[in-house]
């Protein structure tokens, strides 16, 4: 080797021993960065002649280990989703409160139950009745603010799903402009080194919104596509985007149709301008964006149905007079005479008929609609999952209703108006195949002193509660945000014992009436608020549904912390499986650099030799 060849060959080795110093200051210095990954040089050796003459540096390798990478992301995907769950369940918790806390639903509730047992022993006391009503007032207030509390935690997640979507748009748009530079680079330096750990850091933030999959090609760079294989971002990134509406309101749903949706819905848009609605699709089911969707659209709304059920149970125990048809015959056919005058928009009439032919008991209630638009109606508007429910239209009178109602019938069931303001309902007679069980029709009571107990104790708003359809949904929806104590009943409060002329103060029927429907009388729940199913829902009382509630609310928030601990404990467990070769260790890179600082001075008194030998030759000529 002659000594110019030397040294080159040490000015080689001082380079190569420098980009190993300024990447081990790199990794230092980036211990604390987020997504940063330890680095190290790889050197190769340069042969001339058959001998090994010089060396290079060669290429810059990230210490990572991909297949636990990869299992990290799918499980920080299920743990931003089980955290956040877990902490809007926790939200919900402290709105419902403690079940043994004076402020709770459930407390409130027997506050005025008590109340009530209290006026039954003794009726005729003013301060007895006036306890009634402020503790009825106290548990309408405590529906409307937990109404409104509920609709402020979807508002939260409508806005949380905002930020998420502009975030996403930051890693997509990130991901493209990394792959558009790999794919141009195909040099394995610290450069490329760094683009990789770009690409990995927005995978990962990315990861936690949503579950991705990626693939990946030669060139290191990605495709991303959703769970339902929509792709994302690869050489370009297709935009997402969402149209937040604010203010939440109970009747505020996600729909496919646009006619229909009112809340905010999440489309993607790619390179060519077509569009896809992601939630439509059901591309999100992990990440925060899953949790924000279940929060918004289904745990959210269960807990508001679950208040307004209960809210119109209360109501319509109080209120609602059912009256059983009189019995009628018209020549072979039998039935009964129903009075439906007052009828209003939600009250109904039912008819039970058995099929001679198969033994078969069939129900049907007919439902007073004032808006055509609301038509037709669904089954679900009674609890009964045996019951068929048909809107009739009484807007254009009551033989227009009775047209109605015999062409829902095959002729087993007949319908007529014989005088003033009666129903008639008939069996088909001679042909005898169908025997007709019962008829009765149920009335919302609008009068303190109606003659009966019931009584229109609780309004919606300004107007009385008889579940009413109108427009896309019926009256029960919201209606824990505005039920009211009637403003007759505050301005007399007589009238919680005296409901008809010959009355007397004392009279323990209306008390008793009132404590009996809200404390042991039956009720079926509708299977929407996650009480029971449809094919069996849920039935007792009013303050057994109520216990079942509180109760259903404690353990999902239970099991979604649970849940949230688990999945905690396996991202931390696969972080630090990850960390062990992929973080910065800072005794490590002390060792590394000391290694190299001998290389450095080896290769620079190799240079030195050489310099003070080229120079004694240049002496002697």
């Amino acid at each position: 080797m002659s000594l110019t060849q030397a040294l080159g060959t040490a000015a080689a080795g001082l380079k190569t021993a420098q980009g190993g110093l300024s990447l081990v200051a790199a990794n230092v210095a980036n211990a604390q960065t987020p997504g940063y990954v330890r680095k190290t040089t790889e050197t190769a050796t340069i042969a001339a002649g058959g001998d090994l003459v010089s060396v290079r540096l060669a290429a810059v390798n990230r210490i990572v280990d991909q297949y636990v990478q990869r299992q990290l992301r799918t499980e920080a995907s299920g743990g931003s989703y089980a955290e956040l769950r877990s902490l809007f369940y926790d939200r919900l918790q402290n709105i419902y409160a403690d079940p043994n806390s004076a402020t709770s639903i459930e407390s409130v509730y027997n506050d005025f139950t008590t109340a009530l047992q209290a006026l039954t022993t003794n009726p005729s006391d003013y301060s007895t009745r006036v306890n009634v009503l402020s503790t009825a007032q106290a548990m309408a207030q405590q529906l409307n603010n937990m109404s409104a509390d509920i609709q402020a935690l979807r508002e939260n997640a409508e806005q949380g799903l905002a930020d998420c979507i502009r975030n996403a748009n930051t890693c997509l748009q990130g991901l493209a402009k990394v792959n558009t530079q790999l794919t141009s680079s195909h040099i394995e330096d610290a450069t490329r080194a760094s683009l990789l750990d770009q690409r990995d850091y927005y995978l990962d933030q990315l990861s936690e919104l949503m579950d991705i999959r990626v693939t990946e090609d030669a060139f290191d760079s990605v495709t991303v596509f959703t769970s339902s294989g929509i792709q994302l971002a690869g050489a370009e990134a297709t935009t997402l985007s969402f149209d937040a509406q604010g203010m939440m309101s109970p009747g505020a749903q996600w729909s496919a149709d646009p006619a229909k949706r009112q809340v905010g819905t999440i489309v993607v848009t790619n390179s060519a301008g077509g569009t896809m609605d992601l939630i439509e699709t059901r591309s999100f089911r992990s990440g925060e964006i899953a949790a924000y969707l279940e929060m918004r659209d289904k745990v959210l709304v269960e807990a508001q149905t679950q208040l307004d059920e209960l809210a119109a149970s209360i109501s319509r125990a109080l209120s609602d007079v059912t009256t059983a048809g009189t019995p009628v015959t018209s020549g072979a056919q039998a039935g009964f005479d129903l009075d439906v005058s007052g009828l209003l928009a939600g009250n109904s009439v039912k008819v039970s008929w058995t099929d001679t032919l198969t033994g078969k008991l069939h129900s049907a209630t007919l439902v007073r609609v004032d808006d055509p638009g609301a038509l037709p109606l669904s089954d679900s508007l009674t609890s009964d999952p045996n019951d068929k429910v048909i809107g009739i239209d009484f807007s254009g009178g009551l033989a227009a209703a009775v047209a109605q109602m015999n062409a829902a019938f095959t002729g087993q069931v007949q319908f007529s108006n014989p005088s003033g303001t009666t129903l008639r309902v008939l069996d088909d007679g001679a042909a005898s195949t169908a025997d007709l069980v019962s008829a009765s029709v149920t009335k919302t009571q609008t009068s303190l002193t109606g003659g009966t107990a019931e009584l229109p104790f609780f309004m919606d708003g300004a107007q009385y509660y008889s579940g009413a359809v109108a427009g896309s949904y019926p009256q029960s929806v919201g209606f824990a945000g505005r039920i009211t104590i009637n403003p007759a009943l505050l301005a007399d409060p007589s009238r919680l014992v005296v409901y008809d002329t010959g009355t007397t103060s004392a009279d323990q029927t209306r008390p008793n009436f009132l404590y009996d429907r809200l404390t042991t009388a039956t009720q079926t729940f509708a299977p929407q608020t996650g009480i029971g199913s449809q094919t069996a829902p849920f039935s007792g009382s009013i303050s057994s549904f109520l216990r079942q509630t509180m109760a259903q609310q404690g353990e999902n928030a239970a099991g979604a912390a649970k849940l949230a601990e688990g999945q905690t404990m396996v991202v931390d467990a696969l972080q630090q499986r990850l960390n062990e070769g992929a973080a910065v260790n800072i005794d490590e890179e002390m060792t590394t650099l000391l290694t190299l600082q001998t290389a450095y001075g080896a290769n620079a008194r190799v240079f030195s030799v050489v310099n003070e030998m080229l120079k004694t030759l240049l002496q002697m000529m």
